[in-house]
């Protein structure tokens, strides 16, 4: 007798029923499935589902706290929180703490 499955899990396939060497089972790729690679597929679908990169929330958190900043002791938790978004940001997406005296031009950037 010829064994179609060599293993556990194709054990229990057979057993369930399910054909394995069925053609055309499930969804079919989108046509530009193939044009992108893994990293490209990844991000289509995170954006597509809401996700945000943890550096991307905390940068539009910053961006709120600068915008109502108004005393000293605002800019040592803002800083703080430059601080972490610099450690998990892009390189060429970190930014320099804040002061009094650069919070308006600050305004503008953020």
């Amino acid at each position: 007798m010829e064994r179609k499955y060599n293993d556990l899990i194709g054990d229990i396939l057979k057993r369930s029923g399910d054909d394995m060497e069925v053609e055309g089972k499930g969804k079919p790729l989108p046509k530009n499935y193939l044009e992108m690679d893994l990293y490209q597929n990844f991000q289509k679908i995170a954006k597509d589902a809401g996700f945000l990169p943890e550096w991307l929330k905390l940068q539009k958190e910053i961006t709120s706290l600068i915008h109502s900043c108004t005393i000293e002791e605002d800019l040592i938790i803002i800083n703080e929180k430059i601080e972490k978004y610099n450690i998990i940001c892009p390189p060429p997406f970190q930014k320099s703490k804040i002061t009094m005296e650069t919070l308006e031009k600050e305004k503008r950037n953020w």
